[in-house]
């Protein structure tokens, strides 16, 4: 199968059937999400949304998280993984945010680098949720799924599965498609033992095609 017939099979396919894939962490402003995503590295969507509650509550917006000791912000977050770096990262932030951007998460996706605990991958994540913008965030679901289903060749970094990523899904879908990716990764193409007998995309994934022709 040709590459581009590959990337039109799977976005026909999750165009009908995932329409509003969205973020599964739960927030309400960008500093919110912004804050949600930093904690989500390495660490499921399903702690952070047990961790930000009370997070937001002690630390509403950047202003009060600024004035945080790495203690105070570590207490509420020791159940994430990497919570001392994290506790650092959070604090640098925000104090960040009000020093060079007025409290204001920033648009994007080069100022938002500039935040500490802030990579590409978070920077695209707040750009394309909160902002709108077509930014293709690579994480390990994206960075596995999109190698395994045959639409990234040979890719070797984040930055090089972005790349073949964005070059052939159009433009009004490459936000949408992340969290296809994503989601595909988390309940279905999972990394120790895919559930390819429930995939409904196997008769285009490259991965399934060589399972077939082993056996």
């Amino acid at each position: 199968m040709r590459i581009k017939e590959r990337y039109q099979n799977f976005i026909d396919f999750f165009a009908e059937y995932q329409p509003e894939a969205d973020t599964e962490l739960i927030y309400v402003n960008p500093y919110e999400l912004l804050v949600a995503v930093i904690l989500s590295a390495q660490c499921t969507d399903k702690r952070v949304n047990m961790l930000t509650p009370q997070f937001f509550a002690k630390f509403p917006n950047p202003e009060s998280l600024a004035k945080a000791t790495v203690r105070e912000v570590f207490e509420l977050i020791n159940s994430c993984s990497y919570p001392n770096n994290k506790s650092k990262h959070l604090i640098g932030m925000a104090i960040t945010l009000i020093n060079d951007f007025n409290g204001v998460v920033p648009s994007d996706i080069n100022e938002l680098q500039k935040l500490p605990g802030v990579g590409r991958k978070t920077a695209n994540v707040v750009v394309s949720v909160v902002f709108g913008k077509p930014a293709m965030a690579v994480d390990t679901h994206v960075f596995r799924v999109a190698a395994r289903i045959g639409l990234t060749v040979n890719s070797k970094t984040p930055l090089d599965t972005e790349k073949q990523l964005v070059r052939f899904i159009p433009e009004k879908y490459i936000s949408r498609a992340h969290h296809w990716l994503i989601l595909h990764g988390r309940y279905v193409c999972q990394a120790r033992k895919p559930k390819c007998e429930e995939c409904k995309i196997s008769h285009f994934c490259n991965y399934y095609d060589k399972l077939n022709s082993k056996s």
